[in-house]
């Protein structure tokens, strides 16, 4: 695993970049490291990801709420203060918000299962 020093992260120096969704748009501020990407991302009022994600992440809820759906059909509502953790290869998933929503996503090589 990699080693970092520290370090802050001012996100408002951070390049957001534009991400359309099935319906409306996510929006990420993008920090890569060695093994390591740190996001915090925006979900514009009715945001439906594109595709069904196959990634690991730790995702954390900062305002608003989310759905995190299930290719096998569950679904699992995420609300301010909540997180999630799920690593590679271990469940097909999408993102819909109704109102819209902040996220902090942390993913890298630590959630890789091969």
């Amino acid at each position: 695993m990699s080693k970092f020093r520290f370090q802050t992260i001012d996100w408002s120096k951070i390049p957001r970049t534009e991400h359309p969704g099935e319906t409306g748009t996510s929006f990420w501020n993008t920090l890569q490291l060695e093994g390591l990407r740190i996001r915090r991302v925006e979900y514009s009022p009715g945001y439906l990801a594109d595709h069904w994600c196959q990634k690991g992440h730790i995702v954390h809820c900062l305002e608003g709420e989310f759905e995190s759906e299930m290719e096998n059909g569950e679904r699992f509502i995420l609300t301010k203060n909540m997180t999630y953790i799920v690593s590679d290869n271990f469940s097909s998933h999408r993102s819909y918000s109704k109102e819209g929503v902040k996220l902090l996503i942390i993913d890298g090589d630590f959630l890789k299962t091969e």
